[in-house]
């Protein structure tokens, strides 16, 4: 035994040794990092780390991130839907939050923070799901998101052509049966979208529009749901462009919400002044979702932006030549009418399906002829004033009365009269405790309301000759005509 320990080394040799060791691999470090390009050294250390992780793990990792090169990622999407439906007691911890300002003393939403697991189950497999956020440093760049999904090896070939497919499904039966629909905005600092809860109780039975119409619109939405095979078969994108026109307080808001909660589709209303320009708006637009409603309110004061926009940037440069403080900037530029049309019926168009993109506007006389090419807006819907279908509509739901002896002579002053849904709404209202008076006042109103239409007329000067009376006659009648014609391109 003696001889033994006689023969191990001692402390000091061993430190020697290590030492002498340390410094040899230190010498070879340094040795293949200069003689060794960095790329090379890269593809080593990453083969190396792929051979310890298949000996030493049998996990394999799926990585879904929000966006997909140039659009966003849709089975992202359709994992955001799904995954908060599986929420479950081993979930161990939770976002909860509310945009229902309608009804704040209803449950919070459920909603998964980061780094919060989530473990389902499908076809007696277990599956991890973790959301992964980096915050970006800029303001004005969104943070990046992506889900991290952690299953066996051996499985993986089954979890991305079975399971993968089933939480689109999933995804879209839950879609399809939502109660609650969003409005969204842009907001321009944060580059992304921010909804509400959008609770309108505007539906087609409460319209005050011409039986007719509201049909014709009903049924070309029901033809447009169920015609996806149709859309593709002939190339064209899924989509369906609607342009409201008439004056102001015609019920063209109601109408949208009308096709909102008929189709259960989100609104995603766009405020086309703001958009900085065609690059920025190519990028909002894409990333709405399918099965939405693209608004674009008072389109005639959007393309004016546009029409003006050359001539904005002429001048500047003009400026800028003679030495004034003439800058050109490609961030407050704005957004060209050319973009807007690129991705309604251009290429871009068919980064998308089943959405319904809506154009509103006071003054279609104004409207760039390129808007209204056909193809660009497939259906023109005249907003008009009240009708006597109109008001019988909105006294039925104001008032509940279907009928009244004061109705044959409201229906002749409103035949003569122009008068708003709007206007009708407001007087009805006044008095909708009391349906006898509310009549009257409302009478009351057309008359006063069709005196002063005679005073106005008074007033204006008279035609010179019989002819200018004819043709304006003939010219009246014209507009009358077209106000109730839907055109469709």
């Amino acid at each position: 035994m003696a001889s033994l320990l006689k023969e191990q080394p001692s402390m000091s040799t061993l430190l020697a040794a290590y030492a002498s060791l340390s410094a040899m691999a230190m010498l070879i470090r340094t040795i293949l990092n200069e003689m060794i390009p960095k790329p090379v050294q890269k593809y080593i250390k990453s083969k190396l780390s792929d051979l310890i992780s298949n000996y030493l793990s049998s996990n394999f990792t799926f990585i879904i991130e929000e966006r997909w090169q140039a659009v966003y990622n849709e089975t992202f999407r359709a994992i955001e839907v799904y995954l908060p439906t599986r929420i479950g007691p081993s979930t161990d911890k939770l976002l909860l939050g509310s945009n229902d300002h309608n009804n704040p003393t209803a449950p919070p939403k459920r909603n998964i923070p980061s780094d919060c697991k989530i473990i389902d189950e499908f076809e007696g497999i277990t599956l991890e799901w973790t959301l992964h956020v980096r915050e970006s440093d800029k303001y004005y760049i969104p943070d990046k998101k992506c889900y991290h999904l952690t299953c066996k090896k051996r499985v993986r070939e089954m979890v991305e052509q079975r399971y993968f497919p089933h939480i689109v499904k999933m995804a879209q039966t839950i879609l399809s049966k939502r109660e609650k629909l969003n409005i969204y905005t842009y907001n321009q600092d944060r580059c992304r979208w921010e909804s509400a809860v959008f609770k309108h109780p505007a539906r087609f039975e409460t319209l005050a529009m011409e039986p007719e119409l509201k049909q014709f619109i009903m049924e070309d939405l029901d033809s447009f749901a169920a015609r996806k095979d149709f859309f593709k078969n002939v190339g064209r994108a899924w989509k369906r462009g609607y342009l409201l026109f008439g004056p102001p307080g015609t019920g063209k808001s109601s109408l949208v919400a009308a096709i909102a909660n008929y189709m259960s589709y989100n609104v995603y209303d766009l405020q086309f002044q703001s958009v900085r320009n065609d690059a920025d708006l190519r990028r909002i637009l894409i990333s709405t979702t399918n099965r939405s409603i693209l608004l674009i309110e008072d389109i005639d004061c959007s393309t004016k932006i546009s029409q003006d926009h050359a001539k904005v940037k002429d001048d500047r440069e003009k400026e800028g030549e003679d030495g004034k403080l003439g800058r050109t900037s490609p961030v407050d530029s704005g957004a060209t009418l050319s973009g807007l049309l690129n991705f309604i019926d251009g290429l871009w168009s068919s980064c998308g399906n089943e959405r319904i993109i809506i154009f509103t506007t006071n003054h279609k006389e104004k409207l760039d002829p390129a808007l209204l090419r056909p193809g660009r807006m497939d259906v023109h819907i005249p907003m008009g004033y009240c009708t006597p279908a109109g008001f019988r509509k909105l006294a039925t739901t104001y008032l509940g009365i279907k009928d009244d002896k004061l109705f044959g002579s409201i229906d002749d002053l409103i035949k003569n009269i122009e008068v708003t849904p709007a206007e009708v709404a407001q007087q009805l209202m006044v008095r909708s405790d009391d349906p006898k008076a509310a009549l009257q006042c409302f009478t009351e109103f057309l008359n006063m309301k069709k005196v002063k239409v005679g005073e106005d007329v008074i007033q204006k000067e008279e035609p010179k000759d019989e002819n200018e009376k004819d043709d304006g006659k003939q010219s009246r009648k014209h507009d009358e005509s077209e106000s109730g014609s839907i055109y469709l391109t």
